[in-house]
């Protein structure tokens, strides 16, 4: 009897959490993330070293070509992100877009967008030294967020980009470097973190 009190006592505790946390969030995905974001930094440094001339502008081929591989990093994690998502919570008998996913991804997009759009006047103003930083604070911000409505680990990795966030303001030299860091290898022992945590069940 009193196991089976212990058991139902378990299954109202699971319950509770799944209808309060997205748990069907990929950690395979924040490793491919990581991977497609360090071939990003790679292209971009090799964009930058080749570049002809002493500034990158924002008219140059070099810059335009750095905004063009900024947003196919960003489009293959998001696409692969909701592929291996959608694939795990079909697996376990859940639904991707519920009421937690609707709030977790509020929360995430609107330090996310806030940030998107500060780096942009950041952009028309000539203040590129600060991109590469601003875009991890508001990232990492935006992790924490959302934490709120999914694994715990997601918060971790928040703090962990917004710190190399303010890193990379202070050593500016290095931004590309931290980007990587933040993005790269970062999202690779999260992602193998939560992956091995629980997605192998």
């Amino acid at each position: 009897m009193k196991d089976k009190y212990l058991n139902d006592i378990s299954e109202i505790k699971n319950m509770m959490s799944k209808s309060s946390q997205f748990i069907s969030l990929s950690g395979f995905a924040g490793i491919i993330a990581g991977i497609y974001a360090l071939i990003g930094a790679f292209v971009a440094h090799q964009l930058i070293i080749n570049h002809e001339g002493s500034y990158i502008t924002l008219e140059s081929n070099t810059f335009k070509l750095i905004v063009l591989t900024a947003f196919l990093v960003l489009l293959s994690s998001v696409v692969t992100a909701t592929m291996l998502t959608y694939g795990k919570a079909k697996k376990e008998g859940e639904k991707v877009w519920n009421a937690t996913s609707k709030r977790m991804v509020v929360n995430f997009l609107i330090p996310l967008a806030t940030g998107g759009i500060f780096a942009i006047l950041l952009l028309r103003n000539g203040n590129y030294g600060l991109i590469a930083p601003v875009t991890l604070i508001f990232y990492g911000m935006a992790c924490i967020n959302a934490s709120k409505y999914t694994f715990r680990d997601i918060r971790y990795l928040g703090i962990t980009v917004t710190v190399l966030g303010l890193m990379a303001t202070e050593f500016s030299g290095y931004a590309l470097e931290f980007w990587a860091l933040g993005f790269g290898v970062c999202h690779i022992l999260y992602g193998s973190m939560m992956y091995f945590k629980y997605d192998r069940k």
